[in-house]
């Protein structure tokens, strides 16, 4: 197998993260959200600091089912990347605090197990993360609707 099409079929391999976000995250957020159900998510995004939290909790949950979709068809690959990244970001560094998560793990910050249990897991956002980041770089190679879809550069 030449180098380009290993290439794509990584990237292609890779945009399926999208399909995972969208389907095991985004999706059951938007059914509660449009539903008039989804008042624990809202709170959770105005615990967060968020103003608006309403329209946050929406923004935050199309990224993640929208935007997870896009990524999955390879279709404004970058963009639909960049805005389920940045959500990804928000889960992994403000929500679930990666960043005291690792000082903990390295001694230089102490914090009860309660606190480190109730700041949840980051290690799945971060995932996501650095999927949405190399695509935003990258690009959705050559099996994406990008590449196929007139009018898009090839």
């Amino acid at each position: 197998m030449n180098q380009s099409l290993s290439k794509d079929l990584a990237l292609l391999l890779l945009r399926l993260s999208g399909l995972g976000l969208a389907l095991a995250h985004g999706y059951g957020k938007v059914l509660a959200l449009s539903g008039g159900q989804g008042d624990r998510f809202v709170e959770g995004v105005a615990s967060l600091g968020f103003p608006l939290p309403g329209l946050f909790a929406w923004a935050a949950a199309l990224a993640e089912f929208l935007g997870g979709l896009c990524v999955a068809l390879g279709l404004g690959t970058r963009v639909a990347a960049a805005f389920a990244g940045f959500a990804m970001f928000v889960a992994a560094f403000v929500r679930h605090h990666a960043f005291q998560h690792l000082l903990v793990a390295v001694g230089v910050m102490r914090a009860s197990e309660e606190t480190v249990r109730s700041w949840g897991n980051p290690e799945l956002a971060l995932l996501y993360l650095l999927a949405f980041a190399t695509l935003v770089l990258t690009g959705g190679g050559r099996f994406s609707l990008d590449r196929v879809l007139p009018g898009r550069r090839r």
